[in-house]
């Protein structure tokens, strides 16, 4: 087998065989194969696109050319979910309390967030001493003690995407839905979870503008996790707003935890009902999702997922203080206000926009190698269709350097639109896909 005789079957719009697929990805793995030549197949998959058999195939062959993750050790249907990535997205912290406090273990492998803010093990990490890194054995006993565990995935999951993305990065080949599909698909089918729930973010912050590549994505993706003999399911959720007030990792961790102690924006807790009443129907703890909601609302006026949270950072060497005080949690050295300069109602504020505002104040990591700060970030004190008087405060910005923050500002006051109220009220979810059907809202 050849690897020109592959890259020209591709360039002429022909299927790849399995073999095909298994030859390149296990060739360029091992260094056999030269970046030019796959940067060529890459090009052609992006013009010629991949079928659903072809996108299966490939996700399964960039899962075999690294480690997979045994989970049987752990008792019960384990479940895991995976956003595409956004703008104060602190879900996972609060959902999974929710979640393993109804019984159902919630495991989840992470790796490093590269971009606006941390990644939720960076999240983590603002909790003094809170370990991310454990060994194998570590993670199955705390997920069977008290059913949640969170940590950084091995470094030998998927080796064949870590190479794939570097390359495609750098030769304009990102945007191929199969090819993002295998992606996040290959890292989270490496781990043995039995249930997954993916939140496909569509909007300015997201990295599918529009609503029809977003559900394009997610049918992609649950086809591929279906195919894998896994439950999977997608939601499309907004990502034209950040998701709750806070932008930045210890200011996401005071905030999950105010939505733990019932105190938390309405829409990043709205998201955790939705997303996790399906999460616990895929885990056969009730049929249907009103109950699995009603549950969920519970494990919050009980006090259980606090509780939960407080388990998980003990369990993971934390110091549960900075839980049950998040004044101890990182501080910024300066904290400005933004303030309207008009009365009206927030018009729109640009997710993607304040993201890269959060990236300036060292919230985020340009690279892998940035260090980030985890005091640093900014609190939105209005969200879109909020009415607003001159003089109203905006947004809280919070950062150590000074020059920086003042540059925020100034962004900010561009950023966050006041003006007329808008005419359609915005949407938190927009749609639902299964293996079954596709159910818009």
């Amino acid at each position: 087998m050849r690897m020109y005789d592959i890259i020209k079957k591709k360039r002429d719009g022909e299927e790849l065989t399995k073999e095909e697929i298994n030859f390149f990805i296990k060739g360029y793995t091992d260094n056999k194969i030269p970046d030019y030549q796959v940067a060529s197949l890459l090009m052609a998959i992006y013009f010629n696109k991949m079928n659903k058999r072809e996108t299966l195939n490939l996700t399964k062959a960039m899962i075999n050319s690294g480690e997979t993750v045994d989970l049987s050790q752990i008792s019960g249907t384990k479940v895991d979910k995976h956003s595409t990535g956004g703008v104060g997205d602190k879900t996972t912290i609060a959902l999974a309390p929710m979640v393993a406090a109804c019984g159902v273990p919630f495991v989840k492998m992470s790796g490093r967030g590269l971009g606006h803010t941390g990644g939720t093990l960076d999240k983590l990490e603002s909790i003094k001493d809170f370990k991310v890194e454990l060994s194998r054995e570590e993670f199955v006993r705390i997920s069977n003690e008290i059913n949640i565990a969170l940590c950084s995935q091995t470094a030998n999951i998927t080796p064949a995407d870590k190479k794939l993305y570097s390359l495609r990065d750098v030769t304009a080949t990102v945007e191929n839905i199969s090819l993002i599909a295998s992606s996040i698909m290959s890292k989270k089918l490496a781990i043995g979870s039995d249930a997954i729930i993916l939140d496909v973010k569509v909007g300015s912050g997201a990295f599918m503008k529009n609503l029809d590549n977003a559900i394009s994505l997610a049918e992609e993706m649950v086809e591929i996790g279906t195919g894998f003999g896994r439950e999977t399911i997608a939601l499309v959720t907004n990502m034209d707003e950040p998701l709750g007030y806070a932008i930045g990792n210890g200011l996401e961790i005071k905030e999950a935890v105010e939505t733990l102690q019932g105190k938390g924006p309405k829409d990043f807790y709205e998201l955790c009902l939705f997303l996790g009443s399906k999460l616990l129907v895929l885990a056969k703890k009730t049929s249907n999702e009103k109950e699995g909601r009603e549950m969920l609302v519970n494990t919050i006026k009980t006090g259980k997922a606090y509780k939960k949270l407080l388990e998980l950072v003990k369990y993971q060497y934390g110091d549960t203080s900075y839980i049950e005080d998040t004044e101890l949690l990182p501080k910024a050295k300066y904290v400005l206000k933004v303030e309207s300069d008009k009365e009206g109602y927030i018009k729109s504020m640009n997710a993607e926009e304040i993201g890269k505002c959060a990236l300036i104040l060292g919230a985020g990591r340009d690279t892998k190698e940035s260090e980030i700060d985890l005091s640093a970030g900014i609190v939105l004190n209005k969200k879109v269709d909020d009415k607003v008087k001159k003089g109203d405060v905006l947004a809280y910005i919070h950062g150590n350097n000074r020059g920086k923050v003042e540059e925020v500002k100034e962004k900010l006051k561009n950023i966050i639109d006041v003006g007329n109220k808008n005419k359609e009220n915005k949407k938190l979810v927009y749609g639902e896909i299964t293996n079954k059907k596709t159910k818009l809202f």
